[in-house]
């Protein structure tokens, strides 16, 4: 089944070329050379902008392409697969700007869309030195100038294209005291101002990863700024940046989804041709268990991560809980799908020049960082907590927008327009897309009656919804926490992202399976060869005991290697890679495979393993 989003991002795809073409502008060959130098990739972004990318950083009513955050999610995917800098670098544009896509006067906003169009970077300035990811600590002031504008003086650091950026959008101290409604937002245009008198740029930050973007800072000192400046109205800086957060939280999946697949195709690529004890890596038991569980984790990000895009236009006003799961979930999830095909490549997952180009250690470094964007782990999930007592309620009622979580599961459904009107700091009414989760099992227990294969997924969706149930009563025991949350909490906060993925898991192949089972990815959907390991990985990370079923993943894994063989995308929908048949990935021979193990060099590992499509089996370490 064709998906449209996915169309408009294979065009960006086919334009883009070959990434193990040295001849193309966005090659593999050419991000690493830029990484090497730390330089900022500024070629690629002329190519992307030729192509339109800013495009999508507008909403249409301003005059953009940006008329639904899927097909945004998916552009931007098709940016991080090949390179997290350039996604990262480009893509702060959007971040600068959402603030006035959300609560800016339609003067701002169509001078901010002609600015964007014409390729002018805009920065988003949240964090401080002292103050990180407390909001409300900020000390950069601006003072009242007598004429309805203000003075604005302080720091602002580890910001995304300070430097680089005419435009930024700067969270803002008006108020003497602080507080909620002590900040604005200021749309500041270094262009009007003059450098070295009223601001000056900090140097570049060097970075572990993402080594070319521009992480660096500005320093103001009493910059004038004009009245028809501030975003929202002055005072209402810290619940516009929340709402706009809400947004950006849930584009930043794009990143990690682009990261785990680039990830995930290095490692199928070598588990492929390497050969160790005189076996191909592919047929060894644990190796294969590590790549079906991997390429089950990718599915769980993205099918969570469609859902939360589309629910930005079908359920703006609980997608303070969507975002922060999503945010929260997606990059975890890629970090350990990164973590355990560490296991695969062993030393080539650290190595220059010998697998892959060695893409593999920069992807590992590039999205370190991904989880700090927009609030880090332990931000979203306090964010979470602090509605515990909504959901906790919801969940027991039977409440929230289910309706609009439906749409948001149907991929047929047309999105409306985002109304930023709707969107809320709070989801008051509990979750739609969880408490559509009983409903989904049962539908799906339903057509399970009379179809034997859809018996493991179906076992999988009772344990989750059972294992839901446990954690709503344990949402209860912190409903009352303002502050001081316990670790505690935090950790019930994850188990519901994972029991959210589950429902959004469930949702999307209740409402898709029989439309999606046509076309490249049919296979995937039929019979539930994708939901039933996904779900069991779910239960897997909520540490369930029964999770980790043998039998749920082998044939995900024939899907796996047929679609890289195919040039196609491991995804839930259709996309073709612009790659040539015969990748090179590098010496599979280049030492003697005796001499390599888990251990390291002349190291030899005896496990008994069980292998991923059943059985008991005796095999040789699996890393070299």
């Amino acid at each position: 089944m064709e998906h449209p989003p996915y169309l408009v991002a294979q065009e960006l795809e086919s334009l883009l070329g070959d990434p193990e073409d040295p001849g193309t502008v966005f090659s593999h060959a050419r991000s690493l050379e830029l990484d090497e130098t730390e330089e900022f990739p500024a070629d690629i972004c002329r190519l992307l902008e030729g192509w339109g990318l800013q495009e999508f950083y507008i909403p249409a009513e301003h005059g953009g392409r940006l008329t639904d955050y899927e097909t945004v999610m998916q552009v931007m995917r098709v940016v991080a697969r090949r390179d997290l800098t350039v996604a990262v670098g480009h893509g702060k544009t959007y971040l600068g700007g959402v603030c006035v896509w959300i609560a800016g006067t339609a003067e701002q906003a169509a001078r901010l869309a002609a600015d964007i169009r014409a390729g002018t970077p805009v920065s988003l300035a949240l964090t401080e030195r002292a103050h990180g990811s407390d909001l409300l600590a900020g000390d950069v002031r601006g003072e009242a100038d007598g004429a309805g504008g203000w003075r604005l003086s302080g720091e602002k650091w580890l910001i995304n294209n300070a430097t680089r950026g005419s435009l930024l959008s700067v969270l803002t101290r008006t108020g003497e005291d602080g507080g909620p409604r002590g900040f604005t937002v200021l749309l500041v245009d270094k262009r009007t101002m003059a450098e070295g008198d009223d601001y000056r740029c900090l140097d570049k930050i060097r970075t572990h990863g993402i080594r070319g973007a521009d992480i660096s800072g500005i320093t103001f000192d009493g910059a004038p700024v004009p009245a028809d400046a501030a975003v929202g109205g002055e005072g209402g800086g810290v619940e516009t940046v929340l709402k706009a957060l809400q947004l950006t939280r849930t584009m930043c999946a794009s990143l990690s989804l682009g990261a785990a697949d680039h990830a995930l195709n290095i490692a199928v690529d070598f588990v492929e041709r390497r050969e160790l004890f005189g076996r191909r890596l592919v047929d060894l038991p644990q190796a294969r268990h590590v790549l079906a569980s991997a390429a089950a984790d990718v599915l769980a990000g993205e099918a969570l991560a469609t859902v939360a895009a589309r629910t930005v236009h079908t359920v703006p006003d609980e997608l303070s809980v969507v975002a922060a799961a999503t945010k929260y979930l997606v990059p975890t999830g890629t970090e350990g799908v990164i973590s355990e095909l560490t296991r695969l490549l062993g030393a080539r997952a650290f190595l220059k020049d010998v697998h892959a180009r060695g893409m593999f250690q920069k992807v590992d470094r590039d999205h370190r960082i991904v989880g700090l964007f927009d609030g880090n782990t332990l931000v979203n999930l306090n964010s979470l907590v602090n509605q515990f007592r909504s959901l906790s309620k919801g969940w027991l009622r039977g409440t929230g927008d289910t309706a609009g979580a439906v749409r948001a599961f149907d991929i047929a459904e047309p999105l409306p327009p985002l109304d930023p009107a709707r969107l809320s700091l709070v989801a008051r009414r509990g979750s739609g897309v969880m408490a559509t989760l009983p409903e989904s099992v049962a539908a799906l227990r339903e057509e399970a009656a009379g179809r034997p294969e859809l018996k493991g997924a179906l076992g999988a969706a009772e344990r989750l919804l059972a294992v839901t149930g446990r954690v709503h009563e344990a949402m209860d025991a912190h409903r009352t926490v303002v502050t001081h949350v316990p670790p505690a909490a935090f950790d019930v906060a994850r188990q519901y992202s994972l029991c959210l993925a589950g429902a959004a898991a469930l949702g999307l192949w209740a409402h898709n399976h029989e439309s999606a089972t046509t076309g490249r990815t049919g296979a995937l959907w039929r019979d539930g060869v994708w939901l039933w390991p996904v779900l069991d990985r779910l239960l897997v990370r909520l540490g369930e005991p029964d999770g980790g079923d043998p039998d749920a993943y082998g044939p995900l894994l024939d899907r796996l290697r047929a679609t890289r063989d195919a040039g196609e995308l491991f995804s839930l929908f259709p996309f073709a890679l612009h790659s040539r048949a015969d990748r090179p990935t590098g010496a599979s021979g280049d030492a003697d495979p005796r001499s390599e193990s888990p251990g390291g060099a002349g190291a030899h590992v005896h496990t008994e393993t069980r292998d991923a499509v059943g059985g008991t089996r005796s095999s040789e370490g699996t890393s070299c």
